[in-house]
């Protein structure tokens, strides 16, 4: 059995090579290379992909499975034999319903649609991106219909990102969800704004940088396994565990901009840095879900970053940074800058209360464009009526409306959105197990210390990789399932505070 699992293995491990060296490409594509390189890099992207996808779905690997699942039934659930047998039959299973053909496919058309979606949204220009759009949906229902019969057509597409859950669930979890928001952003938003203008003058963008920079090394991210890069839309990828990178925008004019992006980004690649070294390579190598995922970033950006106990020891740093724009704001007037709830156009800029209300009208409108309810042609005009309903506001333009967010042009359509709101639930559940084990990171954190937070999900979240499915983790971490409590107490009683509900 030793034998046949280190074959395993071995095979696995060519397949997770080339889809990190495609994932190489695609980061330069974000990052460094030229514009007169679009046409090559989808070619040869998808060459890396078919490739990848052929050594996954070698018969031989099935082989391998099937010969290895007694070995593993009579391993515990939590070994770690049996977990890696038991994730990479779940992946060889999903992949072996889908042609390489269409892999190739798929990958060169997204790297092609990225492209040009780079170039279409600061000329506010949706008609010269519509087409790639038009025929990403193809794709997309395409890819889902390898999966039939399903209950809904979007439930392999979020099976994918966030396993274990479908389309049914997702949409009852935002009812409850929206049941409790929506009172909340109508409290606040009866109140006058918060005054954020000290977040809106002029900061240099390369003090910003180093400042961002000093921030994501302090909070744990190694710089020794990572590094920091500009980018249209912030991500996160990893090549290995050794090398996991992470990429942020600069806006002059918004000093939260860059550093909260970059304190995001920072807390997916902790994650990802966190991985066992001996999963890396195997199916357990990587976080497990991306909801999970995004527990992790949204916990280091908000729960952590915009609390007060973080500034009482960073804003003094940043008012010597900047200290013609900030030596005379008081550290509660940038408190309660940060915090701003207010209806606003752009997602990624939203605060913590509103935030979720974005998501749910992405994913509703995902779910519209693959049933087949709405047509990419209307997209723009259902985005602004959306916005209207939900946020009361109507995006001026495309540029901030629907071509805000780069998911739908370089990715398919459906699956993805849906973390980022599971995520913000699971990081109330997570940072309250946190707190109960250790009550005085609160305190930890107004000292600059971060270790104990660190190490906590370290130990309970980052080691396992894929080991456990999200509900899996969840149960073992909070000692219950997913619920939406945790992180509702958390916006009360931070939201309640600061706006006196």
């Amino acid at each position: 059995m030793q034998a046949k699992l280190a074959e395993l293995k071995t095979r696995l491990l060519e397949a997770s090579d080339l889809n990190h060296a495609n994932a190489l490409l695609s980061w330069d594509q974000s990052t460094y290379m030229p514009p007169g390189g679009a046409a090559a890099r989808g070619r040869q992207m998808a060459l890396l992909s078919r490739l990848a996808h052929e050594r996954a779905t070698d018969p031989a690997i099935g082989r391998l499975l099937d010969a290895l699942q007694p070995y593993a039934e009579s391993l515990p659930h939590d070994s770690d034999d049996a977990a890696l047998i038991r994730v990479a039959r779940r992946s060889y299973e999903r992949a072996v319903k889908v042609p390489a053909a269409f892999v190739a496919e798929l990958t060169s058309h997204q790297a092609a649609s990225y492209q040009v979606w780079t170039e279409a949204r600061p000329l506010n220009d949706f008609k010269k991106v519509q087409p790639h759009l038009e025929r990403m949906l193809d794709l997309s229902r395409r890819y889902a219909e390898f999966f039939a019969p399903y209950d809904h057509i979007a439930d392999p597409l979020i099976d994918e990102a966030d396993y274990g859950m479908k389309a049914a669930t997702v949409v009852a979890v935002f009812a409850d969800l929206r049941r409790e928001l929506v009172p909340i952003v109508r409290a606040i938003t009866a109140q006058p704004p918060a005054d954020d203008s000290c977040l809106r003058q002029r900061f240099p963008e390369a003090a910003q940088w180093e400042f961002g920079l000093a921030v994501a090394r302090q909070v744990g991210y190694d710089f020794e396994r990572g590094r920091l890069d500009k980018t249209h839309h912030p991500f996160t990828t990893e090549f290995s565990v050794g090398d996991v990178r992470i990429t942020t925008r600069v806006d002059e004019h918004n000093v939260g901009d860059a550093l909260f992006s970059t304190v995001h980004e920072a807390g997916h690649a902790m994650y990802e840095q966190g991985v066992r070294p001996d999963f890396d390579g195997t199916p357990l190598g990587g976080g497990t879900s991306a909801g999970v995922h995004e527990s992790q970033s949204r916990l280091w950006e908000n729960i952590v970053g915009r609390s007060r106990g973080f500034w009482q020891f960073y804003y003094p740093q940043l008012q010597a940074a900047f200290p013609g724009q900030l030596s005379n704001v008081p550290l509660e007037t940038f408190y309660r800058a940060i915090n701003k709830v207010q209806p606003s156009l752009i997602r990624t800029d939203a605060d913590e209360v509103t935030y979720n209300l974005h998501v749910m009208l992405r994913f509703d409108l995902e779910l519209a464009l693959l049933e087949g309810r709405l047509a990419v042609k209307d997209l723009p005009d259902a985005w602004r009526a959306r916005y209207e309903a939900d946020l009361g506001i109507v995006p001026p333009d495309d540029r901030d409306g629907v071509l805000q967010d780069v998911h739908w042009y370089g990715g398919i359509v459906g699956g993805v959105f849906q973390g980022y709101t599971l995520g913000n639930i699971m990081s109330g559940q997570f940072y309250a197990a946190a707190l109960e084990a250790h009550p005085d990171i609160p305190a930890e954190l107004a000292q600059g210390r971060f270790d104990t937070l660190l190490g906590w999900l370290r130990e309970n979240i980052y080691q396992h990789g894929s080991k456990f499915t999200a509900a899996e983790l969840v149960q073992r971490v909070t000692g219950g399932p997913l619920t939406i409590e945790p992180y509702m107490r958390y916006l009360r009683a931070k939201y309640g505070e600061l706006y006196t509900l």
